[in-house]
């Protein structure tokens, strides 16, 4: 009977693993590893769609994003060369997208490329609200930026890969200016993984007594509301300066 029940359990693990393309979803490296395979920008694999991965930007149409607070596609978005990208300049905060969709419990992969000095990132657990101006009031971002190129100095916790003003990266895998990363982020409960380039650059627990010091000490005491949301929307953030997102991809862990 102990052979019968373990040969079942091996079983259903093959076939768990079989409808997840082959990777483990509470391992945010196999995972990562999945949908870093697929080398044809803004498209699904064979593995991708069977495991439930879904595009969140085809190289062609906004579809599924709108301007934070509005209600449309901002003008100082474009999509150039099968890319997102800002038409702003200056480096001053400016309109972020935002996903039309709220997502508490997923996987998110994309590419991009940076100019110099640009600065960007991926913000998540947002609320979209009229009480907030931007995004980054209420959800954490992980960094995207070129530090080596910024022209002022910079706090560990605001170089390429940081969770921005909280963690900073524990390695350094990102690519030089013009050529393209890969950023993947995963949000399971509490626990967030950050990988970029196939490295894991930041892991935290929301809520430890570590997150709470550092949200509760830092620049987020200005913000009553950073933090305090477990799903909201994703952005993309609009700094001024020039990013080129591709291959934006997303699976809901459920």
């Amino acid at each position: 009977m102990k052979t019968l029940i373990s040969s079942f359990s091996i079983v259903a693990v093959a076939l768990l693993l079989y409808s997840c393309g082959g990777a483990d979803i509470s391992d945010p490296k196999a995972l990562c590893d999945q949908v870093s395979k697929n080398k044809d920008p803004n498209s699904l694999s064979g593995i991708e769609a069977k495991s439930g991965w879904q595009l969140l930007f085809d190289g062609h149409s906004s579809s599924g994003w709108h301007g934070y607070n509005m209600a449309t596609f901002p003008d100082c978005w474009t999509i150039e060369d099968n890319c997102l990208t800002m038409t702003t300049e200056g480096g001053a905060e400016s309109l972020d997208i935002i996903t039309d969709k709220i997502y508490k419990d997923f996987a998110l992969s994309l590419e991009y490329k940076l100019t110099p000095a640009a600065n960007s990132g991926i913000i998540y657990q947002i609320a979209e609200d009229t009480l907030y101006k931007f995004p980054y009031e209420t959800g954490p971002e992980f960094q995207v930026i070129d530090h080596e190129g910024w022209p002022d100095t910079l706090e560990p916790w605001q170089i390429n890969g940081a969770n921005y003003a909280m963690y900073p990266p524990a390695a350094k895998p990102f690519k030089p200016v013009g050529e393209w990363n890969h950023l993947f982020l995963m949000v399971k409960g509490n626990e967030v993984t950050q990988i970029l380039n196939g490295e894991i650059v930041v892991q935290y627990t929301k809520y430890s007594d570590e997150w709470n010091k550092l949200r509760n000490s830092g620049k987020w005491t200005a913000f009553p509301d950073w933090g305090k949301y477990d799903e909201g929307h994703i952005s993309l953030q609009n700094h001024g300066t020039k990013v080129w997102y591709r291959s934006v991809k997303i699976k809901e862990l459920i």
